[in-house]
């Protein structure tokens, strides 16, 4: 036994130098590891010599590719930005070029209606199809009155050319108020009664009773443009037909009421007689807001581009 233990007694002695020099080592590896710093907010792990290089390196190849994608991403969306919103000035730049050209068909248009008035008068035709296209167009009838079954189109103004032109620099005026009498005509010719506007009337005058001596019984000739029918504009009130108080041309629901045919004209300055509704009260208005969309939208094109070009170009922080 004792020999046994003699003989062992080398090995162990081997094995135990052995366990020793490796926990030395493993020891002096933890020590080096125990040194610990970092470079640029990455955790590096200084050895006894003080080299750090080899942790850097680990470092910079995680750190370095991080940062390079955050700075790609944000330039990816700067530049969404910047085209992104140069689409507002360009498209009010846009806008605002059609509207000039909107604005320049509306004045061709009001132009040829002004024109149409002053052609020649020309018999009036029964046809639906014709009629739709004779707006303001003068044309001929003779006939006479039916005083008894009269309408009354209000609020309405005195359409004076002359004293509006005397008027026209003026910061505010004071038009005379009052309606427009509409008075079925019987054409004795075509043998079919129709709706005339005889023209304007002031407040005072608005009863038959107060201008007889205007209440024509003969037959007359007379001349008048020729007007369609009209849709209820916005914020007017509906017509009132049992107090016979009219705010738009309804002119299905002014033949159903005096007997008429939906056929109705404006009466010209001509037909005006002493005493009587004054004639020519046909306006030639079309809705003409163009030139303010044009300064609306170029405004905003000029405003938009200014502070684009401060930004993308300039890089002025707004």
């Amino acid at each position: 036994m004792a020999t046994r233990v003699l003989r062992a007694a080398p090995r162990l002695l081997r094995e135990r130098r052995g366990l020793g020099s490796l926990g030395a080592a493993a020891s002096g590896r933890t020590s080096q590891c125990l040194i610990r710093t970092t470079f640029f907010g990455c955790p590096l792990t200084k050895g006894a010599s003080g080299l750090v290089q080899k942790t850097k390196d680990v470092c910079l190849r995680f750190c370095r590719p991080r940062s390079s994608t955050a700075a790609a991403g944000k330039s990816e969306e700067d530049a969404l930005l910047k085209w992104g919103l140069l689409l507002v000035p360009l498209t009010t730049f846009g806008l605002g070029t059609w509207q000039v050209q909107r604005r320049k068909w509306k004045l061709d248009l009001i132009a040829q209606l002004a024109s149409r008035i002053r052609a020649d008068p020309i018999p009036l035709t029964l046809d639906p199809m014709e009629l739709k296209e004779l707006e303001y167009r003068p044309v001929t009838v003779r006939g006479r009155f039916e005083h008894s079954k009269e309408l009354y189109l209000l609020p309405r103004s005195l359409l004076d050319p002359e004293r509006e032109a005397r008027q026209a620099g003026r910061i505010s005026s004071h038009p005379e108020n009052g309606a427009n009498v509409i008075t079925p005509f019987y054409c004795t010719e075509l043998g079919v009664t129709i709706l005339v506007n005889r023209g304007f009337v002031p407040k005072n005058k608005l009863k038959p009773e107060t201008r007889l001596k205007g209440q024509i019984e003969d037959e007359i000739d007379l001349t008048g443009v020729v007007r369609l029918t009209e849709k209820r504009k916005p914020f007017v009130p509906e017509n009132n037909i049992e107090q016979n108080r009219w705010h738009y041309r309804d002119l299905e629901a002014m033949a159903k009421v005096t007997g008429a045919e939906p056929i109705f004209i404006d009466a010209d300055f001509k037909s005006t007689v002493p005493g009587g509704p004054i004639g020519g009260q046909t306006r030639v208005s079309l809705r003409n807001e163009h030139m303010q969309y044009i300064v609306t939208w170029y405004g905003l094109c000029a405003a938009t581009s200014f502070l684009w070009y401060r930004k993308f170009i300039q890089k002025v922080p707004l």
